[in-house]
């Protein structure tokens, strides 16, 4: 958070797979220099440390599919309260952000919070199989969305199929939700993860600025 005033607009930070790592902590850091507290909850702990696994689908098998959706809107509910007791954020403005695993989760949590004034998903998967764990994809909830979310997605992304992005797209003017999704054409997944051979500067720093636009516009600054 600034290292003056308060009490400041909050926003929630959803890890990707690799969980709370050093570009998961450096976003934190770029919001509290937009003004904000930002908070970056260990939503993986329970079940596994993910830092001390390097192969993807093993990290997948062994920590992040056995993490129940269920816990994570209860663990993003408890840190806002935590937040909220503590007395240096402002929880009436809040907000939230993920990146490709925790994009998925924006969208569900704009459905499951009655506080949440604004999300940003990047590249969060749109629709999928469900498991007992994690039963739904946001394609499933968007009837369910309490707050406006911008879904920023990378035209090249192979995880993510544009066909499924534009069924999202369809899904929310069909629901009248407000809600927007911005593709950029050149970017592939986790374009903003400039820590990665995949990072595209250009599309990055164009979601950075449509991410601080949208929380401004619906009320988290």
């Amino acid at each position: 958070m600034p290292d003056k005033g308060g009490p400041f607009p909050v926003v929630l930070v959803v890890e990707e797979i690799f969980g709370v790592h050093e570009h998961i902590k450096d976003v934190c850091r770029r919001l509290a220099k937009a003004g904000y507290l930002a908070v970056a909850p260990e939503l993986f702990r329970r079940q596994g440390d993910v830092s001390k696994i390097t192969d993807i689908p093993e990290i997948f098998s062994k920590v992040v599919s056995k993490v129940p959706d269920a816990q994570v809107m209860s663990d993003l509910d408890s840190t806002a309260a935590w937040v909220k007791k503590d007395g240096k954020g402002d929880t009436s403005k809040l907000g939230i952000t993920g990146f490709c695993w925790g994009g998925r989760i924006v969208w569900l949590y704009a459905a499951h919070s009655k506080d949440l004034k604004a999300g940003v998903a990047w590249y969060g998967r749109l629709v999928g199989k469900g498991t007992d764990l994690q039963p739904k994809y946001p394609i499933d909830v968007v009837d369910s969305l309490k707050a406006p979310v911008l879904g920023l997605y990378g035209g090249k992304d192979q995880a993510i199929p544009l066909d499924s992005v534009e069924k999202m797209r369809d899904a929310l003017k069909n629901e009248k939700k407000t809600g927007e999704i911005v593709v950029f054409p050149d970017a592939g997944h986790g374009f903003n993860a400039d820590y990665r051979p995949s990072y595209n500067k250009d599309a990055a720093e164009a979601g950075w600025k449509r991410l601080l636009e949208w929380f401004k516009k619906y009320g988290v600054a």
